[in-house]
């Protein structure tokens, strides 16, 4: 194999299932040597069990709450420690509570926005502070296209991807002349993932109780409805955004900083 990152050392929040997990894998089938951090101990050790069997780079695991600015410190330390340098931060920890904004508990508004917006932030403020002395680094928040456009029923997950945005622009204005470029992703839908699929928290149940798509009586028009609102007329994959990762951590995106790059099958074009 071919390595495009060859023995460059990437660290992944929310790595230890879904999405950042396929993440994880593909950073180190590139070459990248890989550190997988996770609220969930025991998904985080899973994963990192997965890249070294499946790739024979270097995997290690850290517990971390990315809310609590002495874990994200601990973390990128450890990181340091273990690999002597950090190349590439996914910023990929989130979390997806929908309702409507009558009914909507300010706690759990704010818990979606410290998780996805505040948790970004310290991700992306440990990294630079080890990534500038190089002056070299790449950050990648994963957002979405409810980053780019409003969503029903969904105003604290979309104000914390507006936000994401907002805050990859102007870190990538302040890290530009040291080297460091700030990116986010937008995915669209991922529709075969255990974040819509899960029978009891998925988004597929959590938007039919909330009623987000009008006329729909089951899961699977909940599906439809939104396979509809695509030009290609599929779901995001994991695959889809991964190569997005790959693109943006490698020399071929070397001039390129404070994009969101929409990865939306057509759905979202600006």
């Amino acid at each position: 194999m071919t390595h495009t990152l060859p023995d460059k050392i990437a660290l992944v929040t929310g790595g230890g299932q879904g999405l950042g997990a396929a993440i994880c894998l593909s950073l180190a089938q590139a070459g990248c040597h890989v550190a997988v951090a996770d609220l969930n101990e025991q998904t985080c050790a899973d994963t990192a069990g997965l890249v070294q069997r499946e790739t024979g780079r270097k995997a290690i695991a850290i517990k971390v709450d990315v809310t609590q600015e002495d874990q994200v410190a601990a973390m990128v330390d450890h990181v340091v420690s273990e690999f002597g340098q950090l190349d590439i931060v996914v910023a990929n920890a989130g979390i997806l509570i929908s309702g409507d904004v009558v009914d909507f508990p300010a706690d759990k508004w704010a818990a979606v926005m410290n998780v996805n917006l505040f948790g970004y932030f310290l991700t992306a403020k440990h990294a630079a502070r080890v990534m500038r002395p190089r002056k070299q680094g790449v950050i990648i928040q994963i957002n979405s296209k409810s980053g780019k456009k409003g969503s029903l029923r969904n105003s604290a997950y979309a104000a914390s991807k507006f936000g994401g945005i907002g805050l990859t622009q102007s870190i990538a204005l302040d890290l530009a002349e040291d080297g460091i470029r700030v990116n986010a992703i937008c995915p669209g839908n991922l529709l075969d993932s255990p974040l819509w699929n899960d029978p009891e928290r998925g988004l597929f149940v959590q938007y039919l109780r909330a009623g987000k798509v009008p006329g729909a009586k089951t899961i699977e028009d909940v599906r439809q409805a939104y396979i509809n609102q695509v030009p290609m007329k599929r779901g995001c994959t994991y695959d889809d955004v991964a190569g997005a990762v790959l693109y943006l951590a490698s020399d071929a995106a070397r001039y390129i900083t404070g994009i969101a790059l929409s990865v939306t099958g057509g759905q979202e074009m600006n």
